[in-house]
C-alpha cells in the first residue's frame, strides 16, 4: 500500500451548466487552462494524482501529467460523478486514501492537499474547513475502498458522506469553496485569482 493518499482530479464531466461557450476546464485563468492550472496546484502538494478525464480533454490533461497517470473514460461508458469516482480509485486501489477534487476547482493551494491527505491518517472521511463553510477536495481512507469503486450515477459520494462521520480541517483558503459552473462564475474566478496570492506553484 502506498504510504500517502491520492489525489483523484476529476475532468469527466460534461459541463452542462457551463452552456455552450466550450469547454470549462479549457477556459483561461491567467492565461493558463482551467485544467491545467489545477493540475500545477496538485502537483506541487507532492501527492501523487491520477486525473479521470474524456477523450475531449485527455491531450490537455498529458501536458501536465504523464499518460501512466491519466484514466480516460470511454464515450460509451455510463455517464456521471460516481462512475468516475469509481475509475479514479480503482486506478490507484493500493493508495492508503484519495482525495477526491473536481477538475474546476484551481484555486485549492497545494499545502491544503497535504493537509487533507495527513489527516486520513486518522478518519475515514476527511474535508477542508473555510470559515465555517465546508469544501473540497473530500478525502476518504483505504477502509472505504470496497463502497468507492461501486459508486454510480451522478451523486458521487453523498451517501458516503451520510453514513460514515466526516472530519473537518480547518484551512486558511478560500480556493476550497470556489468551483466554475457558469461564466459568471469563470469571471469571479478570474478575479478571484488575480487578487489572491499564493494559489498556485510558480503563479
Amino acid at each position: 500500500m502506498n504510504s500517502r493518499p491520492v489525489v483523484v482530479v476529476l475532468a469527466a464531466g460534461r459541463g452542462s451548466r457551463y452552456g455552450d461557450k466550450g469547454d470549462k476546464l479549457e477556459q483561461l485563468v491567467d492565461g493558463v487552462p482551467m485544467l491545467s492550472r489545477t493540475l500545477r496546484n496538485v502537483l506541487a502538494s507532492q501527492l501523487d494524482v491520477v486525473v479521470v478525464t474524456s477523450d475531449a480533454m485527455a491531450d490537455l490533461a498529458r501536458r501536465s501529467v504523464a499518460a501512466r497517470d491519466l484514466v480516460v473514460m470511454s464515450p460509451t461508458a455510463p455517464s456521471g460523478m460516481g462512475y468516475s469516482i469509481a475509475a479514479g480509485v480503482g486506478a490507484r486501489a493500493q493508495a492508503s486514501g484519495w482525495l477526491i477534487m473536481p477538475a474546476d476547482m484551481s484555486l485549492v493551494r497545494p499545502e491544503t492537499l497535504g493537509v487533507v491527505a495527513a489527516a486520513l491518517a486518522h478518519h475515514p472521511v476527511v474535508y477542508p474547513q473555510h470559515r465555517g463553510q465546508r469544501g473540497h477536495p473530500v478525502g476518504f481512507s483505504a477502509e472505504l475502498f470496497s463502497e468507492l469503486v461501486t459508486l454510480t450515477g451522478n451523486e458521487g459520494a453523498r451517501r458516503l458522506l451520510a453514513r460514515y462521520p466526516s472530519h473537518a480541517v480547518d484551512v486558511d483558503d478560500p480556493g476550497v469553496l470556489i468551483d466554475v459552473d457558469t461564466p459568471d462564475d469563470l469571471r469571479a474566478l478570474a478575479d478571484r485569482s488575480a487578487t489572491t496570492p499564493g494559489t498556485s506553484a510558480g503563479g
